[in-house]
């Protein structure tokens, strides 16, 4: 792959001494005094191990150009939420552009591709579906990625729990024809992880949306507000993530550092996105009429409740202003001295409250 400059060499001696390899993945998981996750030296497309990322820094760019100019080789260097310190490090030794450095390490960026010298940055999001909500909903968890890119290294900077890269980096590794085709080959990787995150992510809540529906328009009646709200609001948080994406990764097949094979390769992730970002819109629109289904189910179901309470208030009314007629105690009130004038009181009450009930139910108020 061609080189559009060489950098000169750096003194690399003193950098991550401290920071040699995990004896094994559980301690390299374990480890937090450094945010280094991984690293090692790619040459044709083979994993070389070396004890330090200096080493391995040292290793390509000791003998890193064949006869013809090409890069035989690059680093690969994978941090998770590193501090200014260490990422300052790094950038001494692969000479990234500080404002770059300054966005990789306070993140919250939008997908991005921009370039600074010969160093491409790439800015991704990556989202997970996780529960985090009190009553175990799920809700839609983002973090980032961002890729320093060079004609000899590659270095990932991972913020969140989200789009780890381990899977990423041995499925390449059992790949040694698209490892060598260089850093270009790590950033259709990542690109294509992080896009695949998103599938899952949109599929899981569709999911959801599909329960909600059969919720709303089961016959139980049921309040699914709060829970349409959210959905909205994962959607919403899944197209900020997704939607933005779509520039940078088609301005990406047009670089020049691309191999055309990798440009196949992104151009089937561009076309995954496309299909992503078209999914969860209609996601969008589709819940609008469910809630507004919904709100309507509330709406008349409300109604039929004051219907209901409305016809029971007349039919209590008869015998409460009967009563409440002859509770006056006057002396002369029409049959108060009559025998069968209780009897006959308690059957006008009775036939009125009958009579009353029938006409409601038959008006479909009761």
């Amino acid at each position: 792959m061609a080189m559009t400059r060489v950098r000169p060499g750096r003194a690399t001696m003193s950098l991550f001494k401290t920071r040699g390899r995990p004896h094994s993945p559980a301690a390299q998981g374990r480890r937090r005094d450094s945010a280094v996750i991984d690293w090692a030296a790619y040459i044709d497309g083979n994993r070389v191990c070396t004890e330090t990322v200096d080493d391995a820094v040292r290793l390509i760019r000791d003998g890193r150009l064949t006869p013809n100019g090409d890069s035989a080789g690059f680093v690969w260097v994978g941090l998770h939420e590193p501090s200014a310190t260490e990422l300052s490090e790094l950038a001494e030794v692969f000479g990234l552009h500080p404002l770059a450095v300054e966005d990789a390490i306070h993140a919250h960026q939008r997908p991005k591709l921009e370039r600074y010298d010969d160093v491409n940055f790439f800015v991704l999001k990556t989202v997970g579906y996780v529960a985090r909500d009190p009553d175990g909903a799920e809700v839609v968890e983002t973090g980032e990625i961002m890729i320093f890119c060079g004609a000899d290294f590659v270095v990932t900077v991972r913020h969140g729990a989200q789009g780890e890269l381990g899977s990423v980096r041995e499925r390449l590794e059992g790949d040694a024809a698209r490892l060598a085709l260089g850093p270009a080959a790590v950033l259709h990787a990542v690109a294509d992880r992080v896009v695949d995150g998103y599938v899952s992510v949109a599929e899981a809540v569709m999911e959801d949306i599909d329960e909600v529906e059969e919720a709303v328009f089961s016959p139980e009646r049921t309040d699914e507000s709060r829970r349409i709200y959210r959905l909205k609001r994962e959607v919403i948080q899944l197209k900020r993530a997704v939607g933005p994406l779509a520039g940078p990764l088609r301005s990406l097949t047009g670089r020049r550092f691309v191999p055309a094979e990798i440009k196949e390769y992104l151009r089937d992730v561009e076309d995954h996105l496309t299909r992503v970002r078209e999914q969860v819109e209609s996601y969008d629109e589709l819940l609008n009429p469910i809630l507004q289904a919904h709100m309507t189910q509330v709406t008349v179901a409300d109604n039929k409740d004051m219907r209901k309470i409305s016809a029971w208030g007349a039919i209590f009314m008869v015998p409460t202003a009967i009563a409440g007629i002859y509770g006056m105690n006057f002396d002369h009130m029409p049959e108060t001295k009559w025998t069968y004038g209780y009897p006959m009181i308690l059957t006008v009450i009775a036939a009125a409250c009958w009579a009353l009930h029938r006409g409601f139910r038959r008006n479909g108020w009761l």
